[in-house]
């Protein structure tokens, strides 16, 4: 059994308002719904674990109801989705949805942004089949932008963008791997919200290799009002 954990605990901050960034409607749509649905739309046998801030799940369930969105439910054999309560930080967050999945669970798990809405489901299939094979997957781009490397000084110098990748999500794992990694890293690491930068990060601390496959251009991150119109925009083109 596969499974899908999308972490959603935005406060939408840089977006300037008070509703949080995954609320946010594109084409009359929450955000969120349309990330949910496009993991839906790679698979329906998915098991896929929101985690939401449990302050916000009351308004979700609202937005669900508004929109004839399928209402979450503990029992995943109800819904295509069940509701998990977030953490602190966005480790804990991911923590806490793969505390969800039976600890004897066998496959894989994908972890992914909830304001992440465009990822193809090309993508999608390509993490996961490319985790089933070699344990951990993560989608990424090549850099097109000169970057420049500033240290604590403020000097600086250009890198070659050859050396570097975008990453994105999905960042999916074998299952038992990816709970062996959090299991491990809350143990020993002061602090893991400093200490890793993401969830491969994690998976790469006990000497696991990740894997890379090419992700899409379109599966932007939504976090500023700049984002929010190019959303739009790629929702009238049909991604």
């Amino acid at each position: 059994m596969d499974y899908a954990i999308i972490v959603a605990g935005g406060k939408g901050l840089r977006m300037g308002g008070d509703l949080p960034k995954q609320f946010l409607p594109i084409a009359g749509k929450p955000v969120l719904m349309h990330t949910i649905e496009r993991f839906h739309s790679y698979s329906a046998d998915l098991r896929i674990i929101l985690v939401l801030p449990r302050e916000q799940q009351d308004f979700w369930r609202e937005l669900c109801q508004e929109h004839q969105f399928p209402l979450p439910s503990d029992n995943p054999q109800e819904s295509f989705y069940q509701l998990v309560d977030g953490g602190a930080t966005r480790y804990h967050s991911s923590m806490n949805g793969l505390a969800a999945i039976p600890q004897d669970a066998d496959g894989v798990v994908g972890i992914h942004d909830g304001v992440r809405p465009f990822v193809s489901v090309e993508v999608i299939d390509r993490c996961y089949q490319t985790a089933h094979e070699e344990y951990a997957c993560i989608p990424v781009l090549p850099v097109t932008d000169t970057l420049r490397y500033i240290d604590q000084h403020g000097s600086g110098k250009n890198v070659q963008r050859s050396d570097y990748r975008i990453v994105q999500t999905p960042q999916v794992f074998d299952i038992q791997l990816l709970k062996q990694a959090f299991a491990q890293s809350s143990q020993g690491t002061a602090d893991p919200e400093t200490a890793f930068t993401d969830d491969a990060s994690v998976v790469e601390a006990l000497g696991c290799q990740i894997s890379m496959v090419e992700g899409n251009r379109e599966n932007i991150k939504i976090t500023t009002p700049f984002d929010l119109q190019l959303a739009e925009v790629l929702m009238r083109k049909g991604h």
